[in-house]
């Protein structure tokens, strides 16, 4: 017999979850109540116009056995009194309303959701068999379309309809301030409809203002620059080839740095050195920026997991929030190999950007081949979580020049950095 988690179980760990203690999610999970009841009649309306790649996900687990056994138990795991989806195919047809879902703004932190997949899914995959379903490659084989296909409706002019002054609106007071978006370019713009913004991704993307992002180091090739806005996670010296990286907060490189096309081509080139990891909150500066001076030599976007996180079967009071490090080797991600030049020896610097939740996807702003320069744009999120790690190859870092985060006591609030500010300085 499948076995309920308690409700007070089911609020601990969604009190811990990346989500909710990154600010995606509402701090209060009764909102999550109150999203699901709102889905459920726009869902019924919806149920015999499913999207294509709805439609494929629907066929594939009413035809695998076992996924089909893991996706039943997981809903039926999740405690009455929350438990809004009860069969696979109310599962399929609420996550049909949300491939056509523009997130919207509530000024109560308390009822705030950004991600309104992760909302979706946010008490099934916090069962036993929900952790087991997430993790499964075929599963998420076959959502990563419908994550694409609502990456499309984002990026569509239909999507614009949250930009507005509204209440509701990206553009209310409230939501200007928590965005800071008098730092950035579309501030001159705000006599355009949609502030000239496309799309609610070409939001998201949006450019920040060169002179609120000065390039530090006045051209000394040895100051190593931040690739984004965001907090310190983690730092370690002397990475492993291979570790338990689901344990704890360590890294693994040979499965952090490997790829479907480079193989184990860089990985020995990277033993013994360094990783630095930093977090981006929702309202963060989207766009990343070149570490070092050099040659793009490989890049790649690695198809993984997205909706995973460590899980332990024991409590543990910070699985969730310190599921980065774990992530930065499951999670769809990509990978650009950059060769340093002369100065710091030819060494190579990898930078992972790491999709966590539903980051529609990632896209670079160069091309192997070319020379970068720091501070450079090297490329940029659609909407989502996310998180970034640059992999040093040993003997490029001298010494970190950013505080030291202890992701155990600060796994989401560590020290603040912004892209193109110095984080290190090189040997």
């Amino acid at each position: 017999m499948t076995a309920v988690i308690t409700p007070q179980e089911l609020h601990a760990r969604y009190q811990k979850t990346f989500g909710r203690a990154g600010g995606y999610l509402p701090r209060n999970p009764l909102a999550v109540d109150e999203f699901h009841r709102g889905i459920a009649p726009r869902a019924a309306d919806l149920k015999k116009d499913l999207d294509p790649t709805v439609q494929d996900l629907a066929d594939f687990i009413h035809s695998d056995l076992t996924v089909r056994m893991y996706v039943t138990n997981m809903l039926l795991e999740v405690p009455e009194e929350h438990r809004h989806i009860h069969t696979v195919d109310d599962l399929i047809e609420h996550l049909n309303v949300v491939v056509r879902w523009a997130p919207a703004y509530n000024r109560n932190p308390l009822h705030q959701i950004f991600l309104p997949m992760s909302a979706l899914f946010g008490y099934m995959r916090l069962t036993p068999s929900g952790s087991v379903v997430f993790r499964m490659p075929q599963f998420n084989d076959k959502l990563r379309p419908v994550l694409r296909k609502w990456c499309a409706y984002l990026n569509s002019e239909e999507s614009a309809h949250v930009l507005n002054s509204r209440e509701s609106g990206w553009f209310s007071q409230p939501a200007v301030e928590m965005n800071k978006l008098y730092e950035y370019e579309c501030w001159e713009r705000r006599d355009e409809k949609h502030w000239g913004f496309a799309s609610f991704n070409d939001f998201f993307h949006r450019r920040v203002k060169d002179e609120l992002r000065p390039l530090a180091g006045n051209g000394d090739p040895s100051v190593i620059v931040a690739p984004n806005d965001g907090t310190v996670y983690n730092i370690q010296r002397g990475a492993a080839r291979e570790t338990d990286f689901w344990l704890k907060e360590q890294y693994s490189l040979s499965d952090m740095l490997r790829g479907p096309e480079c193989g184990d081509e860089y990985v020995s080139t990277f033993v013994g050195g360094d990783v630095y990891q930093s977090f981006l909150s929702v309202n963060s500066f989207h766009r990343w920026t070149v570490p070092v001076d050099g040659t793009v030599k490989h890049l790649e976007i690695v198809p993984g997991l997205m909706f995973s996180a460590a899980w332990r079967e024991s409590p543990d009071p910070t699985t969730w929030t310190h599921s980065q490090s774990y992530q930065a080797h499951v999670n769809t991600r990509g990978l650009a190999f950059i060769e340093c030049g002369e100065e710091l020896g030819r060494r190579m610097v990898c930078a992972v950007v790491i999709g966590m939740e539903e980051v529609s996807s990632v896209t670079w702003s160069v091309a192997v081949g070319d020379t970068v320069h720091r501070g450079q744009e090297l490329g940029y999120f659609s909407y989502g979580g996310s998180s970034m790690a640059l992999v040093f190859e040993q003997g490029v870092v001298d010494e970190f020049t950013v505080p030291q985060n202890d992701p155990h006591t600060h796994p989401d609030d560590g020290p603040a950095v912004f892209a193109r500010s110095q984080i290190a300085r090189a040997c």
